[in-house]
């Protein structure tokens, strides 16, 4: 087999289109999660709660030039992602939630020995 059909062997599997596909999705999605946080969730939670603690701007604060303020708008900004993952996964799991089946009945073995026991039984 020849480099080039390797190749094409390697690239065109399903699994690594799969992949790609779920990058380029996950990348689409990161993007509607982060205007979500950065242009819903903090103007109208976040910015009025460092406004009533008296820190408007939280990343410019510093301690003896080091800039802690970044570093804990990074961790808030995390934790607000997580939280709107969390509930978006949430209400997706919800709607495709699989329909409960009814459970099996009996297996063939389990119907013969039921009746290998009701004959022993009656001896």
């Amino acid at each position: 087999m020849g480099f080039v059909q390797e190749f094409k062997a390697f690239a065109f599997k399903g699994n690594v289109v799969d992949l790609a596909v779920g990058v380029i999705i996950g990348a689409a999605f990161g993007k509607i999660v982060s205007s979500l946080v950065e242009d819903v969730i903090t103007p109208l939670l976040l910015n009025p709660a460092l406004k009533a603690a008296g820190a408007e701007n939280i990343a410019t604060l510093t301690w003896n030039g080091v800039k802690y303020g970044n570093f804990l708008s990074a961790i808030i900004s995390f934790l607000c992602i997580a939280m709107v993952l969390f509930w978006l996964i949430k209400a997706a799991n919800k709607i495709n939630k699989p329909a409960e089946t009814a459970p099996a009945g009996p297996s063939n073995e389990e119907v013969l020995l039921a009746e290998i026991r009701d004959l022993l039984k009656n001896k």
